[in-house]
C-alpha cells in the first residue's frame, strides 16, 4: 500500500469522525444564537408579563438573547401552531397556556396542532387559581349561594369572557359539581365587561382570576365566595378553597408552561429544562410571581409537564362536549 493511499485513507477517517462529532458538537454549543419565546397573547397582560419576565431570565441563564414575540389570535391557536410548526431546534419556544394546550384542542372543530404529540415540554411556571366571584348581595357563604340557585332554576345568570373560554368552563364545571345547577349563561367579549356586570348587580356570579377579583374583594365591591385550587393561596390565605367551601374535588385554573416544538432533541430539552430549574429555584423570581396572584410550580420536570397537560386536557374535554361548545 502507497504512502500516499496510506495518507487519504488516514484523511479520510479523520474527516469522518469529525463529521460524526458535529451534531454532537452542535448540542453542546447550544444555544448559539437568539432563541424566539412566542408569547400567544397580546403585549400588556399577564401571560405576556409573565413570558417576559422568563424569557429575561432565560437569557441571563442561557447566556444569549432570548426575544419575546407576542402571536396573538384565536385564543391562543395562532401562536401555539406556529411554534408547534417550526423547526424542533431549540430556537424556537412557546409560553403555553390553558387556552393554548388544555382548551382549544377540545373546542376546535379542525385542531391545528396536537397539545400532547406536537410539543416537547420544558416545565411549569406556575397556575393562577380562578376565584368565584359574586355580587354582595348574594350570600356571603358558597353554600348558601348554591342553596339560593337551587331554590331558584333558571332565574340568575352568570357572565364569562365567552363560549369556550375558561371562565365559561370553569363554570360549567362547577354547575355540574355542586349538583347540577340551572343558571343562565351570559358570554362576553373578555372578561372585563363580564366583571363590570357582576360588579353592577347584572350577573349574580363569575369565575374570574384571583389576581383581578381580589382588589374589589378587600374593598366590599365583590365577594369572593372560594378559590378554585386544592390549597388556600398564600395570596388570599383567609379565603377558603371551594371544596373547603362546599365542592370537593372542585379546581379551575390557568397556566403557563414553556414548550418547544415536538421531536426537539432531548438533549436541549435538558438544558432548557435546567436553566427552568435554577429559575424556579430563584426566590426572587418565585416573589414576583407570587405578586401576580400565581402560584409557582417549582419542582416540574419534562415528564410532569406533560403529564399535566394531558391530564388538563382529560379534564376539559368531558365539560366541553357536555355544553356542546365548539369552535370554527
Amino acid at each position: 500500500m502507497g504512502r500516499h493511499h496510506i495518507l487519504h485513507r488516514r484523511a479520510f477517517v479523520a474527516g469522518a469522525l469529525a463529521a460524526g462529532a458535529l451534531p454532537a458538537a452542535a448540542q453542546a454549543r447550544y444555544p448559539d444564537k437568539p432563541i424566539r419565546f412566542v408569547i400567544p397573547f397580546p403585549p400588556g397582560g399577564p401571560t405576556d408579563i409573565i413570558g417576559r419576565m422568563m424569557a429575561e431570565k432565560l437569557a441571563a441563564d442561557l447566556g444569549q438573547q432570548v426575544i419575546p414575540d407576542n402571536r396573538a389570535g384565536a385564543a391562543g391557536a395562532i401562536g401555539a401552531t406556529e411554534v408547534a410548526r417550526a423547526r424542533p431546534d431549540g430556537y424556537t419556544l412557546l409560553l403555553g397556556t390553558s387556552s393554548t394546550q388544555a382548551i382549544n384542542p377540545t373546542t376546535m372543530v379542525n385542531p391545528t396542532y396536537d397539545a400532547l404529540k406536537d410539543f416537547s415540554y420544558v416545565g411549569l411556571i406556575g397556575v393562577n387559581p380562578a376565584v368565584l366571584a359574586a355580587h354582595p348581595s348574594m350570600p356571603d357563604t358558597l353554600k348558601g349561594m348554591i342553596e339560593l340557585m337551587r331554590a331558584n332554576p333558571g332565574k340568575y345568570s352568570y357572565g364569562s369572557s365567552g363560549q369556550g373560554g375558561i371562565t365559561h368552563l370553569a363554570s360549567e364545571l362547577f354547575k355540574q359539581m355542586a349538583g347540577g345547577l340551572n343558571v343562565v349563561h351570559v358570554p362576553y367579549r373578555g372578561s372585563g365587561p363580564a366583571l363590570q356586570d357582576v360588579l353592577a348587580g347584572n350577573l349574580a356570579w363569575m369565575f374570574e382570576t384571583i389576581s383581578t377579583t381580589l382588589p374589589q374583594h378587600r374593598s366590599g365591591k365583590l365577594r369572593i365566595l372560594g378559590i378554585a385550587l386544592a390549597k388556600r393561596t398564600a395570596a388570599a390565605p383567609d379565603i377558603p378553597t371551594i371544596a373547603e367551601a362546599g365542592v370537593p374535588g372542585f379546581e379551575a385554573y390557568t397556566f403557563n408552561i414553556v414548550a418547544a416544538p415536538g421531536g426537539t432533541p432531548r438533549p436541549i430539552i435538558d438544558t432548557l429544562h435546567a436553566a427552568h430549574a435554577r429559575i424556579m429555584a430563584d426566590r426572587a423570581f418565585v416573589e414576583k410571581l407570587e405578586q401576580l396572584a400565581v402560584v409557582p410550580i417549582v419542582d416540574s420536570t419534562p415528564e410532569s409537564a406533560a403529564a399535566f397537560v394531558k391530564q388538563e386536557i382529560d379534564k376539559w374535554a368531558p365539560v366541553v362536549k357536555s355544553t356542546g361548545t365548539r369552535i370554527e
